[in-house]
């Protein structure tokens, strides 16, 4: 009987990265799409942060059992200098995730085709609007400068990098599994509502790079990198890249290391049931002490915690000793 075939899990990895990252544009920028192509009449600012956001979750909800859900050249950069991903993964993530970007900019392109206004595709010179080739990149609004669109795209990027760095981190959040893409979709829709206005929100750069090159292949021409002089479409490949450094440095120089590091994991009221056994227990390996294993010990029947103390069976001497480490946050 021939045995089952299996797929390498890099592979399985990518594909998964591949199929998020494609759910995410496809459905942000046919929000767009039937939005600009309708006059307004099916869909309005608003509708296209809400197909941002839930394209959002949907591609993380789709991908992250395989992959981790990254579908981020930013946030995979910035995970992977934290040591919380493998450098030499790297590499396969981002291709994936450019070409998931750039399958779903044409996945728009050809539903919508039919739309285009008198077959003008091109970005005229010396024209301050885009057209509809803002569908599927970011273009900036007249009044927009390079240096406001710069610091606007790393500090929302920071923001969204922060939040999912609190939300994937069990020892900060606590937040289920099942939860995190919802969370991760409304910063997205947050960061819309309050910064989108100026010249777009990327906060990936395969979210703009990939599509701008669809429309440039699909008959955009030159124009969709030559806008203004060349001094826009840089913004949303720089700007994302140092705002998930900053939000991952933020929560990893200032907000994880005291909570996460030392305090004990929070056990809820409802694995308080027998209070005759022990409660939790936490492997050497996190805590970095010579015992195997902490026990948390019961102070009486009536559900509670004895809060002050916490008995420490070594695991060389057999011996226990008191340590007088606060439990506050469990």
């Amino acid at each position: 009987m021939c045995k089952r075939f299996r797929v390498p899990s890099l592979f399985r990895a990518a594909f998964a990265e591949f199929i998020g990252t494609y759910i995410l544009v496809v459905i942000g920028n046919g929000s767009i799409a039937q939005s600009q192509l309708t006059n307004g009449e099916k869909g309005d600012y608003f509708t296209i942060n809400w197909g941002w956001a839930l394209g959002c979750s949907l591609g993380i909800l789709i991908s992250a059992n395989i992959s981790g859900g990254h579908l981020n050249p930013a946030v995979t950069l910035a995970l992977a200098l934290v040591r919380h991903f493998p450098w030499k993964k790297l590499p396969v993530y981002w291709c994936a995730q450019y070409l998931g970007a750039m399958a779903a900019s044409g996945t728009v392109l050809g539903v919508y085709h039919e739309g285009k206004v008198d077959g003008e595709f091109r970005i005229r010179k010396n024209i301050t609007e885009p057209g509809m080739a803002s569908i599927f990149a970011n273009y900036p609004a007249p009044y927009s400068s390079a240096s406001i669109g710069l610091v606007e795209e790393i500090l929302s990027t920071m923001i969204f990098m922060l939040v999912i760095c609190v939300v994937t981190d069990k020892r900060y959040s606590n937040v289920p599994n099942f939860l995190q893409p919802l969370y991760i979709g409304f910063t997205l829709l947050a960061i819309g509502v309050a910064y989108g206005s100026n010249g777009g929100y990327a906060l990936n750069p395969a979210r703009d790079l990939a599509p701008r090159l669809v429309t440039f292949l699909g008959g955009w021409g030159l124009g969709v990198f030559s806008f203004r002089g060349y001094n826009w479409f840089w913004i949303f490949l720089v700007g994302p890249h140092v705002g998930a450094l900053l939000g991952v440095g933020v929560f990893h120089i200032f907000l994880k290391t005291e909570l996460t590091d030392w305090a004990p994991e929070r056990v809820s009221s409802s694995s308080l049931k027998r209070p005759e056994k022990p409660i939790g227990a936490y492997k050497q390996s996190e805590f970095g002490f010579p015992s195997s294993l902490w026990h948390l010990q019961p102070l009486n029947n009536n559900n509670l915690v004895d809060s002050s103390k916490i008995m420490m069976p070594i695991s060389r001497s057999g011996a226990r000793r008191t340590s007088q480490i606060s439990t506050r946050w469990i």
